[in-house]
């Protein structure tokens, strides 16, 4: 399909910069097949959902991934930004890095501790590989869990480039952008529809009847990239690590069969759930990585209702969703939205998608 057609207008003021609190406060809206949209919150999810059904969650967690150094050993010392988003072994990690041209193969990034109290010496690294679009690999001077801590004390956390540009980062990201259900290190971005839960939310949902499963995705840098290709077909996707237990799946194919619905919460939880189920939706473990891309025309097997953000115009994203709920039907709902003063992308408000007909 042409990228084209996921097109459409955003007034830059209205990409929020900061979470509301308490964040299920967010509003949600709610997009059922035939285009129906009603303009809800968030913290009215457990009455939009029925007893049985069985929501999904991402537990991943962000790391501190976003470094900033400087080249050294080789005349002047150019800033260097490096995001760091799949890690390759005990000291290597592939980053994505700006500016990618002032770097070649051998030379050395130095991340510096300005303004940080770190604990650890200086934390080098050698470009090791240059490939694509300011993709490189990066081997580092320390291994496992100490350059983890180094990472930690040295890292900012790697706030979306539609943020980042607008405003400076702050102790109160480290909080924000970070899910409740956050427990294994891995991310670079947050599966941001998990952001508006609170532990009373959850609370409610189980006294609803509605259960509630983790599943992990790390998100990698890449799901900020847009789509430059002109057609669909020619976008490659980047691959990301997910894992899908084997009490995970019997659970949610027990609910299934019991007539509950799978509610993926995000975009992350679902792309990991459709790559764990077979042709006829039984879910089965699942642990490695997915460059699942969904366009119009997928038939979805595992999810029945989708919580998500916002997203970006011709982003992967917002073609995810097209693909759930129908084109026509998300451009009516985004421009609904518009009109309708919702706030957009990572810290903005939600949508709640019941799936079209395929």
């Amino acid at each position: 399909m042409r990228t084209d057609l996921f097109d459409f207008d955003l007034p830059p003021e209205r990409i929020a910069l900061r979470p509301i609190s308490p964040r299920d406060a967010a509003r949600l809206l709610v997009v059922r097949p035939g285009g129906v949209a009603e303009d809800c919150a968030v913290c009215d999810l457990p009455e939009l959902l029925q007893p049985g059904d069985a929501i999904v969650v991402n537990d991943t967690r962000v790391i501190p991934a976003r470094l900033i150094g400087r080249r050294i050993g080789r005349g002047a010392e150019p800033r260097i930004e490096a995001t760091l988003h799949r890690r390759l072994d005990g000291s290597r990690w592939r980053a994505f890095v700006k500016p990618g041209r002032r770097l070649q193969t051998g030379d050395v990034v130095r991340f510096g501790d300005e303004g940080k109290v770190c604990f650890l010496g200086q934390l080098d690294a050698t470009v090791e590989r240059k490939g694509e679009g300011g993709e490189i690999t990066l081997a580092f001077a320390f291994h496992g869990p100490v350059l983890d801590q180094a990472i930690a004390e040295r890292g900012d956390m790697p706030l979306p480039p539609y943020i980042a540009s607008r405003r400076e980062q702050d102790a109160e990201d480290r909080a924000d952008y970070q899910t409740l259900f956050a427990q294994l290190e891995g991310s670079v971005a947050a599966p941001t529809a998990g952001l508006h839960f609170t532990e009373e939310l959850v609370t409610r949902l189980k006294a609803r009847g509605v259960a509630l499963h983790t599943v992990t995705l790390h998100v990698g840098a890449g799901t900020f990239l847009p789509v430059k290709a002109d057609d669909t077909a020619d976008h490659k996707m980047h691959a990301e690590y997910g894992v899908v237990s084997d009490e995970t799946a019997n659970a949610l194919n027990a609910a299934r069969r019991a007539g509950g619905r799978i509610v993926a919460v995000g975009s992350t939880s679902l792309r990991l759930l459709e790559s764990a189920s077979g042709d006829d939706g039984r879910l089965s473990a699942f642990a490695g990585e997915t460059a699942l891309f969904i366009t119009p025309g997928y038939r979805f097997r595992a999810v029945d209702v989708l919580m998500t953000n916002f997203h970006l115009p011709r982003s992967t994203l917002f073609m995810l969703v097209a693909a759930f709920s129908g084109l026509d039907t998300m451009k009516r709902a985004y421009a609904h939205a518009l009109r309708a003063g919702y706030r957009f992308y990572s810290y903005g408000d939600a949508c709640l998608l019941f799936r079209g007909q395929t």
